[in-house]
């Protein structure tokens, strides 16, 4: 059985000149040859800032860069038949495609209504602190530049369960809209707050039928319009679980499609709540790992004061590695951004070698350690920074390690805080397959280690060129591998 990997194709701050869908297109074949098999694109949809949103601030989800409105044809990412192109370039390059679903709320309505609410406290959203009265929301979705076409749909207060903003007293809070589809918010997975179903602008109301079934026809059209495989999931712990399971049924149903999917349920800090969503979704998709890039964050911060040995700790590929999506960053994750948590360049090596070369897990590459990325934005201290992310050295080669040598039996030698190691038999399937994989956070450091007596007087080197020297497998196919300090090495067969 192969290996995959999956790649997220852009970053936060990738430039909004329209020009993605062509740089994956053109793209496409290389990413192939260097082992990548699955693609994560950006939301496709149009965004309430026009060619400028990242697309996580939905306007109107049938435009794909096709219509005139807010202020552009086309999306950050280009015109909707670049998407079209990009798709069936990827698709020819034998990768699968995996499309970008938002849809917890929506932003920048076409016209106001009048509409009943009671303010809540932000810090527990199950408290009224207003009686019920009246402001006026921007909460009516007519998308005049379409007119229609693919869906005449009207979106209007009753597909909302909330609003953050009065546009007649310009206040900013978190409203409930007082409507027939019951008192107070959704129940949700997060009691973040009390209850997290209210996240930002025009919450999606899912106890509206009309509206669930509108998505569900706009996630039918969508996949016959693009021809993606799959699904990353947004915000998930903001909206009804139960949702998804009747979409995603839906979906799959009416295709015939598997569509891998993954869920953003965005704790690091805390598994559990993930295993329950896993339990009331009935095991439907896959989550990424949020406590594992939490823990690489700790560790690039804490060097050798962190203890390796428990990297995998409150993990979800330890306890359910079937349904994990690792990562070591994302869009959310990266310097400056929302959620930022950004592991530290001298350990995202360290990082890629624990999700590309062990067993368990499905592992997603992030777009700036492939390419790359310089950006500015201000910081939580209200300055301007300027941040360069500069692409990993041994992206490459890991992947290559991945795709070629990381088969077999695995033996763990968790068992020193600061050096830690395990090996790949390999199997038949892959020729000259296996290897031994050591990772140090603080001192050079070497570890005696099986990797199996078939290769008994073998010649293995470093894959990484981190060590120069070679090391031949003794007779019982035990070997002393080593590592540079804060460091990472691959051993494998010499070719």
């Amino acid at each position: 059985m192969e290996n995959f990997t999956m790649l997220q194709f852009f970053e936060w701050y990738y430039p909004a000149n329209s020009s993605l869908w062509n740089h994956f297109k053109a793209d496409a074949e290389h990413l192939k040859k260097i082992g990548i098999d699955t693609v994560w694109l950006p939301p496709a949809h149009k965004g309430m800032a026009g060619n400028q949103a990242n697309g996580y601030d939905s306007y109107d989800l049938y435009d794909l860069g096709e219509f005139d409105q807010k202020g552009s044809v086309a999306t950050k990412y280009g015109t909707k038949q670049e998407l079209i192109d990009a798709v069936a370039a990827g698709k020819a390059a034998g990768l699968k495609i995996y499309v970008d679903i938002v849809l917890n709320h929506m932003g920048g309505a076409d016209q106001t209504e009048i509409i009943t609410v009671r303010k809540v406290n932000p810090e527990n959203r199950n408290e009224f602190i207003s009686e019920p009265y009246e402001i006026e929301a921007l909460t009516k979705f007519t998308f005049p530049g379409r007119n229609g076409k693919y869906s005449q749909f009207v979106w209007d207060y009753l597909c909302f369960a909330g609003v953050d903003h009065d546009v007649r007293t310009k206040e900013t809070a978190i409203f409930s809209i007082q409507n027939e589809y019951g008192e107070g918010w959704q129940q949700v997975m997060s009691k973040e707050n009390g209850n997290y179903d209210f996240l930002m602008l025009d919450d999606i109301e899912f106890r509206n039928p009309n509206v669930r079934e509108e998505l569900k026809r706009w996630g039918k059209w969508f996949y016959e319009t693009v021809g993606f495989n799959g699904f990353r999931l947004d915000a998930i712990k903001h909206m009804d679980p139960t949702f998804f399971n009747e979409w995603l049924d839906y979906l799959r149903t009416e295709s015939g499609h598997e569509f891998f999917t993954v869920g953003e349920y965005w704790e690091p800090n805390d598994l559990q709540p993930m295993l329950d969503y896993i339990e009331i979704t009935g095991g439907r998709f896959s989550l990424f790992d949020a406590p594992l890039q939490g823990n690489f964050h700790e560790a690039s911060n804490e060097g050798i004061k962190y203890n390796l040995c428990a990297i995998f700790d409150g993990t979800l590929v330890k306890a359910n590695p079937g349904l994990a999506v690792t990562l070591v960053e994302n869009h959310d994750t990266q310097p400056l951004q929302s959620l930022e948590q950004p592991v530290k360049a001298w350990f995202r090596p360290l990082a890629y070698a624990l999700i590309l070369l062990r067993a368990d897990g499905y592992p997603c590459v992030f777009y700036t350690d492939l390419y790359g990325s310089t950006y500015k934005d201000k910081g939580d201290d209200g300055k301007n920074h300027t941040v360069t992310l500069k692409k990993m050295d041994e992206m490459e080669t890991l992947l290559y390690i991945r795709k070629n040598l990381a088969y077999g039996k695995q033996r763990d030698y968790f068992d020193h805080q600061n050096c830690i190691g395990w090996t790949r038999t390999g199997d038949e399937e892959h020729s000259d397959s296996g290897c031994a994989v050591i990772l140090s956070n603080g001192e050079p450091g070497t570890k005696n280690m099986e990797i199996g007596i078939q290769f008994a007087g073998k010649v293995f080197v470093d894959y990484l060129n981190k060590i120069g020297e070679e090391i031949i497998i003794n007779g019982d196919g035990w070997a002393e591998f080593k590592v540079n300090a804060g460091s990472v090495s691959v051993w494998a067969l010499k070719n």
